[in-house]
């Protein structure tokens, strides 16, 4: 089995707060062995519960912006004050080892990434209905209504940008949309340059007697 020029996939997923990504994706990842996922350098302020290399890559605001000069993000954005970038050398690394990766970010931040890695596949997560996502966000009882109402607005502009994606995915039934999220991945593994890529002794040896 030939796997010296195999390259690993870059799965961008978004959606709006409220559609449940994070859920799916942590899930997605313990379904999947070979899906890692990237950890994104912020500048805000580290959360009880939270640590460092594991939930982020907490790093001073002037580190932030020195990593900008020099080139190191594939993407970064500033969200309401903080910072948040990923890694390109660490991604470009990680895909060239085989390793599928993915990278959790909203549609400006897929935007930027499309650019560099064009052959990257995205997925965009939407909720059954926008009723549903009001109950979802009110529900978690953390936020203040004013803020409820502002992730809403967010929420439509972030949807307004989902035909921007290869992949649409309706998170009603969670199983169901995790089922969704696999098979998008196990279809792109599937693909022909792909296993060319991890089984291409097997090809030539097959094809060796015509």
């Amino acid at each position: 089995m030939s796997q010296g020029s195999e390259q690993g996939t870059l799965f961008v997923i978004s959606a709006p707060s409220g559609a449940g990504k994070t859920s799916l994706v942590s899930a997605m990842l313990k379904a999947d062995a070979r899906l890692g996922v990237s950890i994104s350098h912020t500048t805000r302020t580290m959360r009880v519960g939270e640590q460092d290399g594991v939930n982020y890559h907490f790093v001073a605001r002037e580190t932030f912006e020195a990593m900008i000069g020099r080139g190191e993000f594939l993407e970064h954005a500033d969200v309401f004050g903080n910072y948040y970038g990923t890694s390109q050398v660490w991604v470009r690394e990680t895909l060239a080892t085989g390793q599928d990766v993915i990278l959790e970010i909203d549609w400006q931040g897929a935007e930027q990434v499309r650019r560099l890695i064009p052959e990257c596949v995205s997925v965009f997560i939407v909720p059954p209905s926008a009723a549903v996502l009001r109950e979802r966000l009110t529900g978690r009882g953390t936020d203040a209504a004013e803020v409820v109402e502002r992730r809403l607005a967010e929420a439509a502009d972030e949807c307004a940008h989902a035909a921007e994606f290869d992949y649409l995915v309706v998170n009603d039934n969670f199983d169901v949309a995790l089922a969704d999220l696999l098979a998008i991945v196990r279809s792109q593994r599937l693909r022909m340059p792909v296993q060319q890529a991890r089984h291409g002794d097997l090809l030539s040896a097959l094809s060796a007697n015509r």
